[in-house]
């Protein structure tokens, strides 16, 4: 997959596998005592024939990458999503020792969601079933869940910016 998306492409596939690819430290991301060993997740799950991916980093920022042509990108400058992406980053962190390192990043099949731990020392994927995920089940759940909020707080933020440009106009 190409870095930047070619005239007629969508970029959330693009934009999602150069974050993927983009070492902790172009970021300006180093371990510490708040964010030790995980500094980012992505999130990846199938819906109906499309792919809806949550990015979560460490400082906040928080997107929607899609394989359509919907996406919503840096909703890190409100608190409810920012706090919601470091919530979502910590609990990735819970789920380092049912991970394993990898260097390619699939789309999940029709019946998992595939999340991307980034690492300081590289990425680390654990994947889940979609079926045991919604039944309760799954031991991936939690975080989800957590990928679930922040994917929330992005739609409050966008909703509500919707109706005050709607106001405007009217």
């Amino acid at each position: 997959m190409s870095e930047t998306a070619r005239p007629g492409e969508f970029p959330g596939p693009a934009l999602r596998d150069r974050i993927l690819r983009t070492r902790p430290e172009e970021l300006g991301f180093v371990a510490d005592s708040d964010f030790p060993s995980v500094y980012g997740v992505v999130v990846d799950w199938p819906l109906d024939v499309e792919v809806a991916s949550i990015l979560a980093l460490r400082d906040g920022s928080a997107s929607l990458y899609t394989t359509s042509t919907f996406g919503i990108i840096g909703g890190g400058g409100h608190e409810s999503v920012r706090a919601a992406a470091q919530d979502c980053v910590h609990v990735a962190a819970g789920f380092l020792e049912r991970s394993v390192g990898v260097t390619q990043y699939p789309l999940p099949p029709s019946t998992s969601v595939n999340f991307y731990l980034l690492t300081y020392s590289g990425v680390r994927h654990c994947a889940g079933d979609l079926d045991a995920i919604t039944s309760g089940a799954d031991p991936t759940r939690p975080l989800f869940e957590a990928a679930q909020d922040v994917l929330t707080q992005l739609r409050l933020i966008t909703e509500s910016r919707r109706k005050s440009w709607w106001q405007f106009w009217r």
